[in-house]
């Protein structure tokens, strides 16, 4: 689940709002969480409410509906959302003006630093979590000030119609186009995804992929020369791979795992794969000096919950990090979601540290990424 050239997502390119709002649109699953049970009362009752950043749309609502309104009927405490793409603009406007409007905020990974450093976050009360969602959740996701809040992945994903006895199961396989045919499409606008598909494709281990090294980018490259000839359309909106694969113009491509996850559980004919998946985040803080610190702790603690975790899943299809979610998820529904330790075990985690830090010219790695992909995709 991380984001580039908007700053917004972890693949960066499209909005997070784009990218998820259409998919909660499409789910119609009931919420697993009751939230008036003892288990959501008893330290984090309050009063008064909470001002929530959100990306808007269908996605707001969803999570309103799973999460929100659920924490107000178990706490008391309401919840009022303010909408926009970005937050870290408007974090540190607030900041500069010394005036903190807001609660609690989502955070790009890419962002983070930068803000954690100037010291604009809250650290995280654990002692209101639950042992669940202490033992659910890894340590490396649970930070000082900054919880996962959930985690997007890009996987492969094929055309069951095209392949009807099987269909590609890793990079290697999609960039085979003799035993696996077929027009085929990747993300255009970012290629630090594209680039560690590459490298699979070249048979780079995993554990090998990152720090990605000029060396590991010119081998990158040369691998995506190979596929360019075979890619029919550089997809950009997170809603255009599930269509095109849907109407025959892909027999397939890379695929958010939410926008996959929708489409399976809607019947449409596709299949995706975890091998080689990469996996990016975003974090959810609570802003230092907001007027209500102590009821965003609760809802922080409360939205980790494993079974609040398990209705934020249905509700966005991009999962929290709390395992122990997949004790309350439908049983067709663990099989395809990042959270679960089988698929886990398949995917890259983008590191974002080398991502940000600054190369000799001043620039990033990742404006470094990008700025030869740019080119290259010109080409």
């Amino acid at each position: 689940m991380t984001k580039q050239a908007s700053g917004s997502h972890s693949f960066g390119g499209l909005s997070r709002r784009s990218l998820l709002q259409s998919t909660a649109a499409l789910l119609s699953i009931p919420i697993v969480a009751e939230a008036t049970s003892a288990w959501a009362q008893e330290k984090l009752a309050g009063t008064g409410e909470i001002v929530a950043f959100s990306w808007g749309g269908s996605f707001t609502d969803s999570v309103r509906r799973y999460v929100y309104e659920p924490f107000t009927k178990a706490t008391g405490i309401k919840v009022v959302d303010v909408v926009a793409d970005l937050a870290e603009p408007q974090i540190k406007a607030m900041h500069t003006a010394g005036r903190i409007d807001w609660d609690f905020t989502y955070v790009s990974p890419m962002k983070y630093p930068e803000l954690h450093e100037a010291g604009m976050f809250a650290p995280v009360d654990y002692s209101l979590w639950d042992q669940e969602s202490l033992e659910g959740t890894p340590a490396h996701k649970r930070l000082q000030d900054a919880i996962v809040l959930d985690q997007v992945g890009m996987v492969l994903a094929y055309d069951l119609r095209a392949f009807p006895k099987g269909g590609p199961q890793n990079w290697a396989d999609f960039w085979d186009v003799k035993r696996f045919p077929g027009p085929r499409g990747l993300f255009g606008s970012t290629g630090k995804t594209n680039i560690q598909f590459a490298l699979l494709a070249a048979g780079v281990a995993h554990k090998d992929i990152w720090p990605l090294t000029d060396e590991k980018l010119d081998r990158a490259f040369e691998k995506l020369n190979e596929i360019k000839p075979y890619i029919t359309k550089w997809w950009a909106a997170g809603g255009e791979a599930p269509q095109l694969l849907i109407n025959r113009e892909y027999a397939m491509s890379s695929i958010y795992d939410g926008r996959a996850v929708a489409a399976v559980r809607q019947g449409v004919p596709i299949k995706f794969a975890w091998d080689g998946a990469v996996m990016g985040w975003d974090y959810a803080a609570i802003l230092k000096g907001g007027p209500n610190t102590a009821n965003a702790q609760k809802l922080v603690a409360f939205l980790n919950r494993a079974r609040i975790a398990a209705g934020w899943t249905q509700a966005t299809n991009y999962p929290g990090p709390n395992a122990n979610q997949l004790k309350y998820l439908p049983a067709d529904l663990i099989p395809q979601v990042s959270v679960n330790p089988e698929n886990a075990s398949k995917v890259l985690v983008e590191d974002t540290a080398w991502l940000v830090a600054k190369r000799p010219d001043g620039k990033t790695n990742a404006d470094h990424m990008q700025e030869r992909w740019t080119a290259w995709r010109a080409n």
